[in-house]
């Protein structure tokens, strides 16, 4: 029978990329991790790792033991926590993976109020332009804005966030009128390049009527802030989210285009891993977010 330090332990050797390496981070000698290593083979009666002088390679036996282990890990070190946040308050590591934009302006702040509540709370903030590619880092809480794909991940929505196609005065002076969404076919268009989406096809629906329209991107970048600068110097039509634009909309250096076609929402959601067994920092962390946008998201005040 394996235990949890022995699961801990073939965790560290899988993250390293060979024996010396793991008994630096182990703090043993390498002829001790392998004599461990050994027993725990010998006692599951299973080879665990193919090793060699230069690398190491999980046989699928192994590999389904550290997958699987860590689960049942996250769940004791859950456990654990729980009990401790009941006699102590809130205690442990927080990892929050969040969009650059986004998290720049909404999470960020909220972040920083909730550590002012729980200081006891370590809190690891990470912003990247494909949050979604990263889920696999084993982040507490990750902020996504649209539509989900296929995931295991449990979703739970934070606020409600709609879509427009916008441009500059200027632009729409030097076009003329955007009446029809097949119109963006012929117009310099700029696109957002995120978790590796399809970002030249716009969907467009006005009651039963469906649209798809594949834009000709003169400009395109991987950060929504650059994105919105340069459909505010007329340099082609943008599509963004309403949270992102409703500043520019507000002070007329954007205006909307096919106010009565609609895009798909792309709603403001926060993703764990799992729906039950999560730290009472976590639970906590994201009914304060949802407070943060309640009753109406700051976008909409």
């Amino acid at each position: 029978m394996t235990d949890a330090q022995d699961i801990r332990f073939l965790l560290v050797i899988r993250e390293s990329k060979s024996l010396l390496e793991a008994s630096r981070k182990l703090g043993l000698t390498p002829s001790a991790v392998s004599q461990r290593l050994q027993q725990m083979e010998r006692k599951l009666d299973l080879r665990l790792v193919d090793r060699s002088a230069r690398q190491l390679r999980f046989t699928d036996e192994g590999e389904m033991l550290c997958v699987r282990g860590a689960v049942v890990l996250e769940q004791f070190d859950a456990l654990l926590e729980d009990l401790q946040e009941r006699r102590r308050g809130f205690v442990g590591k927080l990892k929050i993976n969040a969009p650059f934009g986004f998290g720049r302006r909404y999470v960020t702040p909220s972040v920083a109020a909730f550590k002012r509540l729980h200081p006891d709370v370590e809190i690891v903030l990470t912003l990247s332009d494909q949050p979604m590619v990263e889920v696999e880092d084993r982040f507490d809480v990750v902020i996504h804005i649209g539509q989900l794909g296929v995931s295991n991940l449990v979703c739970r929505t934070l606020a409600p966030n709609r879509r427009y196609v916008c441009a500059s005065p200027a632009f729409i002076a030097r076009h003329g009128p955007i009446g029809a969404p097949e119109q963006l076919a012929q117009l310099p268009c700029i696109a957002l390049r995120e978790n590796n989406e399809d970002v030249t096809l716009w969907h467009f629906t006005r009651g039963r009527n469906t649209q798809s329209v594949r834009i000709q991107t003169s400009l395109s970048s991987n950060d929504g802030s650059v994105i919105k600068q340069w459909g505010r110097e007329g340099l082609g039509v943008i599509l963004r989210s309403e949270w992102d634009v409703a500043d520019a909309l507000a002070d007329g250096s954007l205006v909307r285009l096919l106010p009565g076609w609609k895009l798909p929402d792309a709603d403001v959601v926060a993703l764990t891993h799992q729906r039950d067994g999560l730290p009472e920092r976590t639970r906590n962390f994201m009914r304060f977010l949802q407070d943060a946008f309640r009753p109406e998201p700051p976008w909409r005040v």
